[in-house]
């Protein structure tokens, strides 16, 4: 996906060189000799994602540089390789605590193991900003704000999309992806609440699943073959949990053949959608999730108040839909 939120490179390059030079043009008391320096960022903020590997985290970090380069601060981004790696992921909180970063944008793997880094953070007087997945505590006081997409109105869009592609009745199977992922267990939820609302619908298996990597979700997939192939829909609430289900379905001749929504919109998705393997996505805005993620932290270094949630919008794709500017623009698209 794209940058939203990007810059001409030229206005950037202005940006960048009035920054450095204030504005001003070289003191003539030095006779028009070296330029100054450029002047070392104000602040120095910790990104850290649940994982780098998935398109959905480089959008993510496209963002997040964008809002560094426009408010003049240095963002080191650094996650673990895989989603399942909470004791990495508390270790690089507390590398960057140590190291005495302005501030921190944490996505936690677990709403529960890094409540304790993010405490220790504050106490330190660096400021934690959380966003895509939850954690547990009260924003404004055991961390500044949450910037994330509803999730739990993510899973009832996927909900009731299925619910409506299945006429109201039959029967589903719902992949989840990993405990303690407070954003994905909200889809989930989300979702069977949707369901619930329609008592033709059974959903025959919810206590599966996927695992960190579209090759665990496949194989989590591979090993409930038989209700897979007697389900008449299937949901998935993220983006290797829904990819990975599409590897089985490809491999057992059930794509297309089986009502699938699923979650977030890779190429690879987006391409499975318009073929008409998948029949609706729901979508997040990663780019706009990074971006206001840094906004917000600095806007906290700077004193000014802040939410204690910022909303970064879902959306529904599907084939009728996936032309459309608004839809182009959310996945990159040009016109």
């Amino acid at each position: 996906m794209t940058n939203l939120f990007k810059l001409p490179a030229t206005a950037a390059l202005m940006a960048v060189a009035w920054l450095a030079g204030c504005g001003k043009p070289a003191d003539s008391a030095t006779g028009g000799g070296a330029p100054m320096p450029a002047a070392k960022p104000a602040w120095r903020l910790a990104v850290i994602p649940k994982g780098t590997t998935h398109v959905f985290w480089k959008s993510v970090e496209a963002g997040a540089r964008q809002a560094a380069q426009e408010l003049g601060v240095e963002v080191v981004w650094k996650g673990p390789v895989k989603e399942n790696d909470r004791a990495q992921q508390i270790a690089m909180v507390e590398q960057f605590v140590s190291e005495g970063v302005s501030g921190i944008v944490l996505a936690p793997l677990d709403d529960s193991a890094l409540r304790r880094p993010v405490a220790a953070a504050m106490a330190r007087g660096i400021p934690v900003v959380i966003f895509d997945s939850a954690l547990k505590g009260e924003a404004g006081k055991d961390f500044v704000s949450l910037v994330a997409t509803n999730n739990r109105q993510g899973g009832v869009l996927g909900g009731e999309r299925l619910a409506k592609l299945l006429d109201g009745k039959g029967r589903v199977v719902l992949l989840r992806y990993q405990e303690g992922s407070a954003s994905t267990m909200e889809r989930e939820a989300g979702f069977l609440e949707a369901l619930a609302r329609h008592p033709g619908i059974t959903v025959t298996v919810d206590n599966r699943y996927a695992g960190a990597t579209a090759g665990d979700a496949k194989g989590a997939a591979m090993e409930m073959l038989d209700q897979i192939r007697e389900a008449d829909g299937i949901f998935c609430p993220n983006e290797s949990s829904t990819f990975g289900m599409l590897l089985a379905l490809r491999q057992i001749n059930r794509a297309g053949k089986v009502k699938f929504v699923g979650f977030d919109t890779s190429p690879q998705l987006v391409d499975a959608l318009d073929k008409g393997e998948i029949q609706a996505l729901v979508a997040q805005d990663p780019a706009r999730m990074g971006y206001e993620g840094v906004k917000t932290l600095v806007r906290r270094l700077k004193g000014e108040a802040v939410p204690p949630a910022v909303d970064t919008g879902v959306l529904l794709v599907d084939r009728e839909n996936l032309d459309t500017p608004p839809i182009r623009k959310l996945l990159g698209i040009p016109h």
